[in-house]
């Protein structure tokens, strides 16, 4: 399973560490926060890519597993997960 970078938008203050260590997926906008690439990391990255994700000050750098062809569930304000429900009225 191919992995992919996160940010918590939140948690991140604007080092730019990660930028610095992993320039071929994470660029920063004009206010220094990163801008992550939507592509899985490629293999010949991830060693990398998990350098990046140890090495930022605020903890707001994740690699997790990609999971392709799945829906996404979209986060709610709040943190909460948004379920879809079904069209027969199922949760």
């Amino acid at each position: 399973m191919s992995k992919q970078l996160r940010v918590n938008p939140i948690a991140c203050s604007g080092h730019g560490q990660c930028a610095e260590l992993l320039p071929e997926l994470i660029k920063l906008d004009e206010w220094g926060y990163p801008v992550l690439d939507a592509r899985p990391v490629p293999p010949g990255l991830d060693r990398t890519a998990r350098r990046a994700v140890a090495s930022c000050p605020a903890l707001a750098l994740l690699l997790s597993p990609r999971r392709d062809g799945r829906p996404r569930q979209a986060a709610a304000p709040g943190g909460c997960v948004r379920r879809q429900r079904a069209k027969d009225g199922g949760t």
